[in-house]
């Protein structure tokens, strides 16, 4: 019987292959590492697996939007959501409405993934040619976040996703809390998975007059753009 399917990435292409010659970041096992379970463990190219609790608190820390994948019935989704890291828990909000929201919150097993791009590695041949990310699964199931540690949680979340503006923002009224349910994701079973370096190009391609490289891939804030009702003369956030 095959073993499950677990611990790969929509980023392995064909050009993302083991010849050996390219260079991989790999973590060391520990009384924390991640990536020990049999759902967990990378199976498709392991080298590329990273086990140190620190690389996945990294890439979580790193990344705003997540994709959670859940399964009604047959029929699979995976929607994208914004989340926030609180020690070793990922915590998430959404509206009580929400359908998706009320299926964790009885319980149902979900999968987040964190992905982030780092470069487009060019080969010589479209078969060789790859990307750099860091990329982040976690399995389980989610709890919902009640009483003062909601508002806590909220806070957590609004200072990854928009550091600084809790303090100057209005707080959420006793209807906005009414209406948002706030759920976590224990850091208990999680996968994460390096890949970085040049192409690794076989040596019977290394002839060819074709440019070979890295292009980097850089997430960058743009100039802030002021609501038309702004009523007061303040300056945007420093970011």
């Amino acid at each position: 019987m095959e073993p499950p399917l677990s611990g790969g990435s929509a980023l392995d292409g064909a050009g993302s292959r083991d010849t050996g010659s390219r260079p991989r970041t790999g973590g060391t096992g520990s009384s924390e590492a991640v990536g020990g379970t049999d759902r967990t463990r990378v199976r498709r190219l392991p080298e590329l697996a990273v086990h140190d609790r620190a690389t996945l608190h990294a890439v979580l820390d790193a990344g705003r939007v997540g994709h959670l994948a859940i399964a009604d019935g047959r029929q699979p989704y995976a929607l994208p959501v914004a989340y926030a890291r609180d020690g070793e828990r990922v915590l998430l909000h959404g509206s009580t409405g929400s359908r998706l929201f009320r299926h964790l919150a009885a319980g149902a097993p979900a999968c987040l993934t964190v992905t982030l791009l780092d470069g487009l590695v060019l080969a010589r041949s479209a078969f060789a040619s790859s990307m750099n990310y860091r990329c982040a699964m976690v399995l389980g199931e989610l709890s919902v976040v009640d009483g003062d540690d909601r508002l806590a949680a909220l806070e957590r979340l609004s200072e990854h996703l928009l550091p600084g503006r809790w303090a100057a923002i209005r707080p959420p009224s006793a209807k906005e809390l009414a209406a948002t349910l706030v759920l976590a994701l224990p850091l208990d079973e999680c996968s994460v998975k390096v890949s970085d370096g040049p192409p690794d190009d076989p040596d019977d391609d290394l002839d060819r007059p074709v440019w070979a490289g890295v292009v980097p891939v850089v997430e960058s804030l743009g100039t802030p753009q002021p609501d038309p009702r702004l009523r007061h003369d303040l300056p945007p956030p420093e970011w």
